[in-house]
């Protein structure tokens, strides 16, 4: 992925040094990340006091991540959580680098950003899900159910984790009919998530009713022909490989 480059490339000198900085929060609060960053990296920041170059780091870090550039994002958001003094924006970044590191599989260092958030008493149902995910990518079944219990305690309505939890319990076979129940309210909140339909035709096929399995994972497969989990769910629904 290749950055963006700015139209225009001139500078216009009369312009106070936090206005560029401006334009790219707007930038980016409309999810335009290229043009955010690039605002953002032309930034005078000689004229930032200290507050304003925290904030000038918060949002490249959460540029960079949105762009997928996630060794960058690491550099700048690491700056906001050892040096920032705003609580709420040092959780957010420690959220995000929990989220990369999960995602670039340093499942150990997400963790470490994840139990220090706990320990602070900033729980979440993000937070639980993160970590539940964590425990996930380490096969570790039975602590994930338990952290995404958690999540559920604090939103009962959380249809991640009704969702992942439902997967986890018909995949492993810990309680399919559970995950039955868990899957259909997943799918009542978001019923165009092929994810969400994947992992109901999924509880079905391990419940037995594979008519009904089927049914779901060709929902989930129009919704998603390229996922490579959902074709191969469909085709052992389907009798194509046991």
């Amino acid at each position: 992925m290749t950055f963006y480059e700015n139209e225009n490339d001139t500078i216009d000198d009369n312009s106070r040094p936090d206005e560029k900085f401006q334009d790219a929060v707007q930038l980016y609060q409309k999810k335009d990340w290229k043009k955010a960053l690039d605002e953002l990296l032309s930034t005078d920041t000689s004229g930032l006091n200290y507050d304003e170059k925290m904030e000038l780091a918060y949002y490249l870090g959460l540029c960079y991540t949105k762009l997928e550039h996630y060794e960058e994002a690491l550099s700048f958001l690491e700056q906001v959580v050892t040096s920032s003094s705003d609580i709420l924006r040092v959780y957010q970044c420690r959220m995000t680098l929990a989220y990369i590191y999960v995602i670039t599989k340093r499942v150990r260092m997400a963790e470490y950003e994840l139990k220090r958030l706990q320990s602070s008493g900033l729980e979440s149902p993000l937070l639980y899900n993160t970590l539940a995910y964590a425990a996930c990518l380490q096969k570790q079944y039975k602590s994930a159910v338990e952290l995404y219990e958690k999540a559920l305690e604090i939103d009962s309505d959380n249809a991640t984790a009704m969702n992942s939890m439902g997967f986890i319990l018909a995949d492993t076979g810990m309680d399919v009919m559970r995950a039955l129940r868990l899957c259909r309210r997943a799918v009542d909140y978001r019923p165009q998530s092929a994810a969400y339909l994947d992992s109901l035709g999924w509880a079905y096929y391990k419940s037995g009713e594979v008519l009904e399995a089927r049914t779901w994972l060709r929902r989930a497969l129009d919704l998603a022909p390229n996922e490579e989990e959902i074709k191969k769910h469909f085709k052992i629904a389907s009798g194509g490989d046991r």
